[in-house]
């Protein structure tokens, strides 16, 4: 079969073409990659030319990711949202300690999902009060923890009340609790949907009233509701609807509330561009109906803060994999180059972690920015397996061994998404620079 740029013969593959001509030929395209620089040909990280961070580093592959860019992605959020707002770090995109002691001084707290990554908030710096504790399968022990240390824990089960009471009296501490609802609708065009529907995250809306009425029998120093209704939109209508209906239920549901609301945690679900024909998000119109519903809550729950909870939209751009070309061949026509990263650490890029129909994301040959030719490839790891792929029939500029390949949006579940301990290869590297 001829590839998309064409082939001379199974041992002599040159498929050189002009890379605009072949560009242009190829739609829909991935969106601009234009928030890492180029110099020389090369992609500037960190202030530093791709070439001189891998030696720094001291080997490949590798994450890298831009404090430049974690902090200027914050600010374009605080320019864009209402003030009084506030902005919470979901840490499950990226637990690197070094990334969450850098967002914790930036953002106004961080949602942890296990004991693990409420040790990570700790130690980074993060006030206890201002860390929340989620999930839909939390442990005595993370119970009895989360208590000890005093954060606010998202009750998602009816079983968790009495393990939490008792916790409360060994320790002689009220158990900061909210209650995370799900509602009775999704958000639409979601990547993933975890509202709505029989779902295992949260109480269902029809049986809030019935929790709300238990944990204030058990004493729980109860605070407000948690949603979280889906994740990976670029469309901002749906965010918005989904804002303004999480809103509508949280105050339906807080004519049950055992005590006065102190925070509203809305969730989030704000999108990154990761594949050919998306867009970047337009925050204008979910900046005016965030505004709105600050506006409304000062009004009927004056004591309560509004939350926002963002993970990739934070740090997933602001990240890189970077991988180094070892081979170069041919098979039946087709152009192959191996790579010595692959899904052991980035297993959503190889399209293994959660997509149905796979889709390349966003890939470069980082050391050959300005070549003026390019080449039908498909980019493999080392793994013996045939889903070890980083990039299946994309346009790149010709590469040699020894250049370095980087996949782009890498900054929010690369490293701790993957099964790095896969057929016995060693784990990525991850800095900060």
């Amino acid at each position: 079969m001829e590839s998309r740029s064409g082939f001379h013969s199974d041992t002599e593959y040159n498929v050189q073409q002009d890379a605009t001509e072949i560009m242009n030929s190829i739609a829909p395209l991935h969106a601009p990659m234009k928030l890492f620089p180029v110099s020389n040909g090369e992609l500037i990280v960190g202030g530093l030319p791709l070439k001189q961070l891998v030696a720094r580093v001291g080997r490949t592959p590798f994450y890298v990711y831009d404090r430049s860019l974690l902090t200027r992605r914050v600010e374009e959020l605080r320019a864009a949202l209402p003030t009084r707002l506030k902005l919470h770090y979901a840490i499950k995109a990226n637990p690197m300690p070094a990334l969450v002691a850098h967002m914790a001084a930036r953002v106004d707290g961080c949602d942890v999902a296990s004991a693990g990554e409420l040790k990570v908030a700790l130690d980074a710096g993060i006030a206890p009060r201002n860390i929340s504790f989620a999930g839909p399968g939390k442990n005595e022990t993370e119970l009895h923890q989360a208590v000890a240390a005093g954060v606010l824990i998202i009750i998602e089960s009816f079983r968790e009340v009495p393990l939490l009471a008792a916790a409360s009296k060994a320790l002689g501490l009220p158990a900061r609790v909210a209650v995370r609802i799900n509602p009775d609708f999704d958000l639409k065009s979601a990547g993933m949907k975890m509202g709505g529907g029989p779902k295992p995250f949260g109480i269902d809306a029809a049986r809030t009233p019935e929790l709300l009425k238990a944990i204030g029998e058990a004493g729980l120093a109860f605070e407000g509701f948690h949603l979280f209704v889906g994740s990976q939109n670029l469309r901002a209508g749906a965010i918005s609807e989904a804002l303004r209906k999480s809103y509508a239920l949280v105050t339906e549901l807080a004519a049950d509330a055992p005590a006065p609301i102190k925070v509203i945690n809305l969730g989030g679900g704000f999108g990154i561009p990761y594949f050919p024909g998306e867009q970047c998000l337009d925050l204008t119109p979910i900046a005016t109906t965030l505004t709105g519903i600050v506006e409304e809550a000062a009004k009927t729950f004056p004591q309560a803060e509004i939350v926002i909870e963002l993970g990739r939209y934070l740090v997933g751009e602001a990240g890189l994999y970077v991988s180094r070309v070892i081979d170069r061949k041919v098979s039946n026509g087709e152009l192959f180059l191996i790579v010595d990263g692959g899904m052991h650490h980035h297993l959503a890029a190889s399209g293994n972690f959660g997509q149905v129909l796979r889709k390349n994301y966003p890939v470069a040959v980082g050391s050959r920015m300005h070549a003026i030719k390019a080449e039908s490839v498909t980019i493999v790891g080392p793994l013996c397996t045939p889903l070890d792929i980083l990039a299946e029939r994309m346009v790149l500029p010709r590469a040699e061994p020894g250049d370095l390949v980087v996949v782009f949006q890498s900054g929010a579940y690369g490293a701790s998404a993957s099964p790095q301990a896969f057929l016995g290869h060693p784990p990525p590297l991850e800095v900060l620079v």
